[in-house]
């Protein structure tokens, strides 16, 4: 129906948008524009990598299924092995207690908790 917008068609843009517009508002539009465009590409890939994840997991899913169907004996692990590389990965969360107790001669605070009357219950 459109076809593609060549040298003509945009200079005819520009000027019917100064003139619409004006020379002050035009950079902003443009700007405007410019973020909406980058915001809807981000999106749309977004949801592009959300759709081919669930594919491949139905794959993976139907890939199990049908192993467990015929009696099949391969390893329980090799489905997993096949999990796409940009599968989410679990980290520990912030403020965790480190597993290793701290070093002898290092000066840690003692946790204390006092009362309404400012004495310290460890005492």
């Amino acid at each position: 129906m459109f076809g593609t917008l060549g040298g003509p068609e945009l200079i005819l843009i520009f000027i019917v948008g100064l003139v619409v517009f004006g020379p002050r508002k035009l950079p902003e539009i443009g700007k405007s524009l410019g973020k909406m465009m980058g915001e809807f590409r981000r999106a749309s890939a977004d949801f592009q990598r959300t759709v081919e994840d669930e594919v491949e997991t139905e794959r993976l899913r139907k890939d199990i299924a049908s192993a467990e169907l015929s009696g099949s004996s391969a390893p329980a692990a090799a489905p997993v092995a096949a999990l796409p590389a940009a599968a989410p990965v679990i980290r520990e969360a912030e403020g965790s207690v480190p597993l290793s107790a701290p070093s002898p001669g290092t000066d840690v605070p003692s946790d204390r908790f006092s009362g309404q009357d400012g004495k310290s219950a460890s005492s």
